[in-house]
């Protein structure tokens, strides 16, 4: 029989589970995500470092863990998990059941919540942060604890998750150079320019404009990655001390960053944008692509200089979700063009980085 759990957000709001990971507790940022598979991509995203990410699918489980799916060294980033119904894996892929790799993982995760429930708040009153307590807990002592938790903004975390050091991936002799500024990237954001004939240098987030062009890129990849990108400064000015000396091409909070660099301003959404069925208008084909997305901030349109040229839109709501600063050199998409795991309709925008690092 497993662990009684229990999960208290900062607003008092106390969820009621049993315990599928690691015993003791955790907190962070709730958050929900709406994809129907990719747990594993989820828990190993560093975008999650930090969350505790809600599973809006009933079923969680089912197909196990095959570890070449992670999208990160050393296992998950998430800080908790939660999901409806827990399922023992039933794939022959599989390498390891998904309670066990929680467990081993160290990451407390809850299931037989009322998902719905907690999704519907979160929707209402706001992502925001809370606490899993497996037993023996007390509700009073979650809800004080819970109360003083921080929230994510003014948060800078990329230095949490970011390479130590420089690697490469792809080929010695590919066509082109991409370097590949870690804020938390994926691992599929790599593969998927190595592919396209580039060796990637995948570098830290600390590191400086004259050293990352001393490494003589064709390009430069801005990655994803977790916390408040106003409290970045130093990462602004990383971004602003490459502009226009390099083609530059920004994903989700490298989007972000991107827009902070040339003068925009960022403000953070109601519950984000969290799934893989995201509708995305592109401005310049009218083309519609339903995407993967993991974000709770947002870039202003409106902060944005002369020169800088909308180029996708999300049609839920409205808000940014690409731009381009031609005379610059530079474009960024706040969705995931690399998926993991999916859907795959923006992949065509590594192509398009490809094409601007030839001319």
């Amino acid at each position: 029989m497993r662990q009684a759990a229990a999960l208290v957000l900062k607003d008092g709001s106390v969820f009621l589970g049993e315990s599928i990971g690691a015993a003791g507790s955790s907190s962070g940022e709730v958050v929900f995500n709406t994809a129907m598979s990719g747990y594993e991509e989820v828990l190993t995203d560093p975008s999650y470092h930090r969350q505790i990410v809600v599973m809006t699918a009933p079923e969680i489980g089912s197909y196990g863990i095959t570890l070449q799916d992670e999208e990160s060294f050393g296992g998950p980033k998430v800080a908790g998990f939660i999901m409806r119904e827990y399922n023992a894996p039933s794939n022959h892929r599989s390498k390891l059941a998904l309670d066990d790799y929680l467990t081993r993982s160290g990451v407390c995760a809850l299931a037989g919540i009322d998902t719905r429930r907690l999704t519907l708040h979160l929707r209402t009153h706001g992502a925001q942060p809370g606490l899993i307590q497996t037993e023996p807990f007390d509700i009073d002592a979650m809800k004080k604890q819970a109360v003083a938790l921080e929230t994510m903004n003014g948060q800078n975390l990329a230095a949490e998750v970011t390479t130590p050091s420089t690697y490469t991936v792809g080929r010695e002799d590919a066509r082109r150079h991409v370097v590949l500024i870690d804020f938390g990237a994926k691992r599929n954001i790599a593969h998927l320019l190595a592919t396209r004939d580039c060796r990637v240098s995948v570098v830290p987030c600390g590191s400086k404009p004259d050293a990352i062009l001393a490494l003589k890129p064709d390009g430069v990849m801005l990655s994803n990655g977790p916390g408040d990108p106003s409290a970045m400064s130093e990462e602004i000015a990383l971004v602003r001390g490459l502009l226009g000396k390099v083609p530059m091409f920004g994903i989700c909070l490298g989007h972000q960053l991107l827009g902070l660099a040339v003068g925009g301003k960022t403000f953070k959404l109601k519950f984000g944008h969290r799934g893989g069925n995201q509708p995305v208008l592109d401005t310049r084909s009218k083309e519609v692509a339903i995407t993967s997305q993991n974000h709770g901030f947002c870039v202003d349109p409106a902060s944005l200089p002369e020169g800088a040229v909308t180029t996708h839109i999300n049609l839920s709501d409205g808000t940014l979700e690409g731009f381009a600063v031609p005379h610059l050199l530079a474009k960024a998409v706040q969705f995931h063009p690399e998926a993991s795991p999916g859907p795959h309709d923006a992949s065509v925008l590594f192509d398009e980085f490809v094409q601007m690092m030839e001319h």
